[in-house]
């Protein structure tokens, strides 16, 4: 709950910041001015191609943050590419049961009649989002619709999973078989300070890694939906 917390404090701050913007009004001789330069935002993430049997289950979600350079191609500087530098945190809440025996990770559905406390893994992630950017903004213009469609690189930094029930309890760190190049693809769309995003995994979390009985891929492949702040 803490992230939950914490997430919606800096949401809060960075939005009123987003909004003083009047040194933008005396500048208007300045037309090269860049949009959106940092930005904030947090997903709820939907997990699909689960193995069989596998649900999700309890809280999960995502924290972005990061700077992207903003580089307009047209002469009204309402069309840019972009390129930038974030980080992604995010938890994943399943019935998905990781355990590591004899240094090896194992992957098995958790039994509906084991009554636990917590299941669920973790990436934090170093990302490079590449986008196109298309909005109706001017100068003296502090609120505008925008639309950026991009592709998100990242690479997983460090990874753990957590289990707790009255029988048993453990947690590891770097996950056997998690894939740690990951490439979403990224669009965003809002006017003002409301701004969603929709961050679709191109490739799955998990590759060349079986479920423990059946053999089935273990997969999953994330669908994130979320709000996202945009400040200079």
């Amino acid at each position: 709950m803490k992230i939950i917390y914490l997430s919606i404090f800096l949401l809060y701050f960075c939005a009123t910041e987003a909004q003083d913007l009047s040194w933008l009004k005396q500048n208007e001789s300045d037309s090269l001015y860049r949009e959106d330069q940092f930005y904030l935002g947090f997903s709820f993430n939907f997990l699909t191609d689960l193995p069989e049997n596998v649900e999700q289950s309890g809280f999960s979600g995502g924290l972005i943050f990061g700077f992207i350079r903003d580089m307009p191609i047209n002469k009204r500087r309402n069309l840019s590419l972009g390129v930038g530098l974030g980080l992604n945190l995010n938890t994943f809440g399943q019935t998905l049961k990781i355990s590591r025996e004899v240094m090896q990770d194992r992957f098995s559905v958790l039994d509906p009649e084991v009554n636990y406390d917590t299941n669920r893994f973790t990436t934090n992630l170093v990302e490079i989002p590449l986008e196109l950017r298309w909005r109706t903004s001017e100068v003296d213009k502090l609120s505008f619709w925008r639309v950026y469609l991009g592709v998100t690189f990242g690479y997983v930094i460090s990874s753990k999973s957590v289990f707790r029930s009255q029988e048993e309890s453990y947690e590891f760190r770097s996950i056997d078989g998690l894939n740690d190049f990951r490439t979403n693809l990224k669009l965003t769309f809002g006017y003002g300070a409301v701004n969603f995003f929709v961050d679709a995994s191109l490739n799955p979390l998990f590759e060349d890694s079986q479920m423990e009985v059946t053999g089935e891929d273990v997969g999953i492949k994330p669908i994130k939906v979320g709000l996202v702040f945009f400040f200079l």
